[in-house]
């Protein structure tokens, strides 16, 4: 605009400096300021505001009040928009006290406080659960201000205690503007109601929505499943069947979130069974489960050990086209591998697999992990060749897994192998990996192979305490003399570990004289 010769007004820099608010660049946006004092346009009213705005939202409330005073100075009198800001931001730092002086100051400077001051800290008040306050601050707008109690007032008032759990007192302000003949909609019936549900106290809630009937005010069908919702969340769901066929009779008909509501209720309640059934009648009820359906009754089904059902649920999901995630793809693999279905487990991710579901890592360590606890050596190591083959990279879990069980069954040739190419694809051993692999070579009594196999793990990822691991596992099986014969790669260094594998290596030989003295 400089270079066109086009002239910036105030306004035009007010943009650029809420822009760079709303993009949370108040550094960049108080800056715009400088950049209009070069350019030789003075800031008016308009641009002062978003200014303090801006330092309000970014918590530099003193700067904010500075600004306020330098307003003053070069006669930019502050209007409510001004004050409102400082308002809140006393809120936003609780100081509230501040905030109502504020408001009883305003009149003093010329400028009256609107119903945004003091919805602001009602807000405060609401979230502080200072509820008393709010009725006395009530009564200061209309005493002190002259401000009317509008519907916009008491809808507000509402919404905010209903939100912040204050039901009673919600309900309190309901009744108060219908007797002074305001018409109270279904939108802060609902909020009232959601709030009763919130708490527990189901049966008020279902109260109101009778009320709402018999008012005229017919509840939508968010507002209705709010009940059934809340009767779920304390276990009552037969009470949430029944509010879901009345549904039906006063004309409001279910749509998928109902259902889900109460078959996530069913679910909770241990009757999967019950919730499937409702499933499959869906179409008949003229409804449609989604994701979130499908995913509460496999949950459901999961936790009562019936798997078999469990996993049909996610087929039938896949069929439908929603996709399960890999993290419940593993709930599913894993109790099924610890009950022993092996094969089911194997066959269910396949499934998954084929299908384009998002099968990880993680999901064929479970699946080897389960192999591997069953002795099932060979399926392990044919599902570990399986990841290559679906481009799911084994990590350092799934090899440290099949190595100790390799090792525990005395394959430790096959053991070495495996840990050689792990090395040569890249992957650092853990401290479990080395943890492992001493346990297994010291049981064996293979402490020359061992120090190979740990050389080589060493040149990949350095492990200070592994020769102390070495001495201390020997001990445990007591192979003093390979032991001793390490001690040396120990001594080397001076510190508190190699003290206690010293102390540990001193106490079994006594022991072995102990044991040696009593033959």
């Amino acid at each position: 605009m400089a270079c066109r010769g086009i002239v910036r007004r105030p306004e035009a820099f007010g943009y650029v400096m809420l822009s760079y608010s709303q993009a949370g660049m108040l550094r960049n946006a108080i800056q715009i300021l400088t950049l209009m004092q070069r350019a030789g346009v003075d800031p008016d009213l308009s641009i002062c505001n978003t200014a303090i705005n801006v330092l309000v939202k970014g918590n530099k409330l003193e700067k904010a009040l500075r600004f306020l005073a330098r307003m003053q100075l070069v006669e930019i009198t502050p209007n409510v928009v001004t004050y409102n800001s400082l308002i809140k931001g006393y809120c936003d730092l609780h100081r509230v006290e501040d905030a109502i002086e504020l408001i009883a100051e305003m009149p003093l400077k010329g400028c009256y406080p609107d119903k945004v001051s003091y919805y602001t800290v009602m807000s405060f008040l609401c979230k502080e659960k200072r509820v008393k306050e709010v009725r006395e601050l009530v009564d200061k707008m209309v005493k002190d201000s002259k401000l009317i109690l509008d519907q916009v007032t008491y809808n507000t008032l509402i919404h905010m205690l209903s939100k912040h759990g204050h039901e009673d007192e919600a309900l309190e302000f309901l009744r108060e503007a219908e007797e002074r003949g305001f018409c109270v909609d279904k939108v802060v019936y609902s909020a009232v109601v959601h709030s009763f549900c919130k708490s527990g106290r189901i049966d008020i809630a279902k109260e109101l929505v009778n009320e709402m009937f018999k008012k005229g005010c017919i509840p939508d069908v968010v507002t209705y499943t709010t009940v059934p919702n809340g009767f779920c969340l304390v276990g009552k769901v037969d009470k949430a069947k029944k509010m879901l066929k009345q549904m039906y009779k006063n004309g409001c008909k279910p749509n998928t979130l109902s259902y889900t509501t109460l078959l996530h209720g069913f679910c909770r309640s241990g009757k999967s069974s019950e919730a499937r059934e409702m499933m499959k009648m869906s179409e008949e009820e003229w409804w449609t489960p989604n994701v979130v359906t499908y995913g509460a009754v496999m949950h459901g089904l999961r936790r009562e050990g019936k798997l078999s059902e469990a996993c049909d649920i996610v087929r039938e999901m896949i069929r439908k086209g929603f996709f399960p995630t890999p993290v419940e793809i593993n709930l599913l693999i894993q109790p099924l591998c610890r009950e022993g279905g092996m094969d089911e487990a194997k066959k269910f991710m396949q499934e998954c697999l084929n299908k384009g579901c998002a099968v990880n890592v993680v999901n064929f360590t479970t699946l080897i992990h389960g192999y591997c606890q069953k002795d099932d050596l060979e399926a392990a190591l044919s599902s570990l060749d399986d990841t290559y083959l679906t481009n799911k990279h084994p990590d350092v879990v799934i090899y440290t897994t099949v190595i100790d069980a390799l090792g525990k069954k005395g394959r430790i040739e096959e053991a070495t192998e495996l840990t050689m190419k792990m090395l040569k694809k890249g992957l650092d051993p853990t401290p479990v990996t080395y943890r492992t692999v001493i346990h297994r070579y010291c049981q064996m009594g293979r402490v020359e192979d061992l120090l190979k196999v740990l050389e080589k793990m060493l040149s990949r990822h350095s492990c200070k305490t592994v020769y102390n691991q070495v001495i201390e596992k020997l001990c445990s099986f007591g192979n003093l003399e390979e032991a001793d014969k390490l001690l040396g790669k120990v001594l080397r260094t001076v510190s508190r570990i190699d003290a206690k594998t010293c102390h540990i290596l001193m106490e079994s030989y006594f022991e072995q004289r102990d044991s040696l003295v009593r033959i």
